[in-house]
């Protein structure tokens, strides 16, 4: 099977990155539903999800990674302390593998030198909301700090 995970700059927060590009989500997600359509994943932020995901198929789903410990802004109450995971397709499930939640709980990542890096429990519970095994294709869209990459070498 052929997956893709894409963990772009937010809408409106390009500004945060070196490129300073904002990209075009309608674009990246006709990429992900004509050239992945084993599975994917895309996360995207809170205040973004209601635009984001209006422009992904009607199965596609929303998974949560939810942050005990997020960075808390002043006069920004309730912070924001998860990140929407949409999702679409994937390997069935089967009596055989373990159910995968969907939403994951971890700390966000702190000095990996660059905004939004994801911690490595994360990358393997993406692994896991698609279904992934040894010998299927991931593509990484957006790798930024190879986390992906090293939840692959590792997993099983």
């Amino acid at each position: 099977m052929r997956f893709a995970y894409a963990d772009p700059p937010y809408p409106g927060q390009a500004h945060r990155y070196t490129e300073k590009r904002e990209v075009d989500h309608a674009a990246l997600v006709a990429q992900l539903v004509a050239e992945f359509p084993d599975g994917w994943a895309l996360s995207t932020s809170s205040p973004a999800l209601r635009d984001v995901i209006a422009l992904c198929p009607p199965d596609a789903r929303i998974a949560a990674w939810v942050k005990p410990f997020a960075v808390f802004k002043p006069n920004v109450n309730p912070a924001y302390a998860w990140e929407p995971v949409i999702f679409r397709g994937g390997r069935r499930g089967d009596r055989t593998r373990a159910t995968v939640r969907d939403f994951h709980s971890e700390n966000i990542t702190l000095k990996k030198g660059l905004v939004g890096a994801k911690p490595p429990g994360f990358n393997r519970w993406i692994l896991g909301l698609l279904g992934y095994v040894k010998g299927d294709e991931m593509v990484d869209l957006f790798p930024g700090t190879q986390g992906l990459a090293a939840a692959l070498a590792a997993a099983p």
